[in-house]
């Protein structure tokens, strides 16, 4: 290969992740087409305001399923001591049983 084949082909290696990583975001206007300053800057407050909303929401989401992780959480918690409990009956009841009785007059 040639030195310029290898240039082209590692500029297009470098660049392909970071096209990939672009991305639209629905929703969001494109407020570069706008001419005038105002609807610029009307523009731009719009989609801050959708990314607040979109934030919001995406916050409330996560607490609803972190709460109801953390009251998973606290049932498995509550079940595995109840197990260890059972379990530690279960080896006193063993070790009882395996105790020589007592002979008999």
């Amino acid at each position: 290969m040639t030195w310029t084949v290898r240039s082209a082909i590692a500029v297009l290696a470098l660049a392909a992740p970071a096209a990939a990583a672009a991305q639209d975001i629905r929703g969001l206007e494109v407020c570069t087409a706008e001419k005038t300053m105002e609807r610029r800057t009307s523009c731009l407050q719009s989609n801050v305001e959708f990314l607040q909303q979109a934030l919001a929401k995406q916050t409330r989401e996560s607490k609803v399923r972190l709460d109801a992780a953390e009251r998973e959480s606290a049932a498995q918690k509550q079940e595995i001591a109840a197990l260890k409990a059972d379990l530690a009956t279960l080896r006193k009841m063993l070790a009882d049983m395996a105790k020589p009785a007592p002979p008999k007059k």
